[in-house]
């Protein structure tokens, strides 16, 4: 199944499923891309925990090495950004970069999580943008300035229950229409339950909270106007503009 979270004509916060670009709920059917409905991020997340480097031949073209554990950090809540949506990235910097990512969508309160037992608490997943101000990354060690501004995560637009998720999906991204990232699932160094094994040692994660997984090789500078799709083979394609101020 697959699950769109948006807000209806009335203003009412609806989950419906999602089927051949229709969201349905109750008697009512609307269109993914339909102005009289508002597609919010598919859960209301406390936290966005993202793995650093978890694709070798990304640490590779950043000139870094592989971690000997999965390198964390958190985007908060302000940064959550939806389908459609026209994030607006901090004004006088040289490179703004897309990083496209699975996202995992936490479904229930857990904490010390075996991996044996890992995809228990996993709801779904869906589509992640990383956007990354590299000018102030470099600087800094907790990347507060340079993965945490507002919009700096925008996710969804559906929500896809781990059996629409191929083993091996791809994993892409293009800005304008053109092919930058063509990564997969079967890349990842550390694995979706490695990750939330690791996770929930130091953190309870909470429903609707997202690990994003890493980003494949391609990652790339993005310009005003710039229209992005962040695709997830099962999940779909979210998509949005850039602002630059």
């Amino acid at each position: 199944m697959k699950y769109v979270r948006f807000r209806d004509p009335a203003g009412a916060i609806r989950r419906g499923e999602y089927d051949d670009g229709h969201v349905h709920f109750a008697n009512e059917s609307y269109s993914l891309e339909d102005e009289a409905i508002d597609v919010l991020p598919p859960s209301e997340s406390s936290k966005v925990v993202c793995i650093g480097r978890n694709y070798a031949d990304h640490a590779d073209e950043m000139g870094s090495d592989v971690p000997d554990r999965p390198l964390l950090f958190l985007k908060p809540p302000n940064t959550l950004a939806s389908h459609g949506d026209t994030v607006t990235v901090p004004a006088g910097k040289e490179r703004i970069d897309h990083e496209a990512e699975l996202g995992v969508v936490i479904g229930e309160q857990c904490r010390h999580v075996p991996e044996a037992d890992a995809m228990d608490v996993v709801e779904g997943f869906t589509c992640v943008n990383d956007v990354s101000n590299r000018d102030d990354q470099r600087q800094e060690q907790n990347w507060v300035r340079g993965k945490a501004f507002d919009g700096a995560a925008p996710i969804g637009p559906v929500l896809a229950t781990p059996d629409e998720v191929p083993e091996d999906a791809a994993v892409r991204s293009r800005v304008n229409g053109e092919l930058k990232q063509d990564g997969s699932r079967t890349q990842l160094i550390f694995s979706i339950p490695e990750l939330i094994a690791e996770i929930t040692t130091y953190m309870t994660l909470e429903p609707g909270d997202v690990i994003a997984t890493g980003t494949p090789e391609g990652v790339g500078p993005l310009e005003d106007g710039d229209e992005v799709e962040i695709e997830v083979e099962g999940v779909g394609t979210l998509e949005h503009s850039v602002r630059v101020p």
